[in-house]
């Protein structure tokens, strides 16, 4: 079981998906490395308002997931940080999880172009075999991006496309991020019950 992880946000549509697995990583007592960037500090203001803007996301998440989240340790890193600890293989972190995963940060993985921190880091989960969680959000996909995701299939990446299921009947957008949420963690090793299990009628 991973308990150090490295996650970025990046600026597919899919805000929700990216804090509730933050939450329930944190929950958990995971220390993660967390990377936003530019269009992903964007997106959380955009989807879900200013009171989630980067600055103010501690606050936000002990609001709408509870106390349980300070369980866990967060620190944050520039996307321009090239020299950080999660960019070297000597080091980094135990998984790492891109959610929601841009189609443009997904091509970067997909041919190692390592541009930027979420690049370098996935990149070091890659060379290193460690666990690497992408959670691409885009419909309709197009030939080069329907490629990109084989590339990262072949190269190690579990590719987890934000696409939750119903057999749970799902009220609220909260019980959409905590399938996929649960998906994630699974992914991850850990057990959780942020969705039922499947019991055939």
């Amino acid at each position: 079981m991973s308990t150090n992880i490295a996650l970025a946000i990046t600026g597919a549509s899919g805000a929700l998906y990216g804090v509730r697995v933050l939450a329930a990583l944190l929950e958990r007592g995971c220390d993660i490395d967390l990377v936003v960037t530019d269009f992903g500090r964007r997106l959380l203001r955009d989807e879900l308002g200013e009171a989630a803007a980067v600055d103010r996301l501690a606050d936000y998440l002990a609001r709408r997931y509870g106390p349980r989240v300070a369980e866990g340790r967060v620190a944050l890193h520039s996307n321009k940080d090239l020299g950080a600890r999660i960019a070297s293989g000597s080091g980094g972190a135990d998984a790492m999880v891109v959610v929601p995963c841009s189609m443009k940060t997904l091509a970067g993985i997909a041919h190692g172009l390592s541009r930027n921190l979420v690049e370098r880091a996935a990149d070091v989960m890659l060379k290193e075999r460690r666990p690497l969680v992408l959670v691409p959000r885009e419909t309709p996909l197009s030939l080069p991006q329907l490629r990109n995701m084989l590339l990262c299939g072949e190269a190690g990446a579990h590719v987890l496309p934000a696409m939750p299921a119903f057999y749970q009947l799902p009220r609220t957008l909260d019980d959409l991020a905590d399938f996929m949420a649960g998906k994630v963690l699974s992914a991850l090793g850990f057990k959780h019950d942020l969705y039922p299990k499947w019991e055939p009628r």
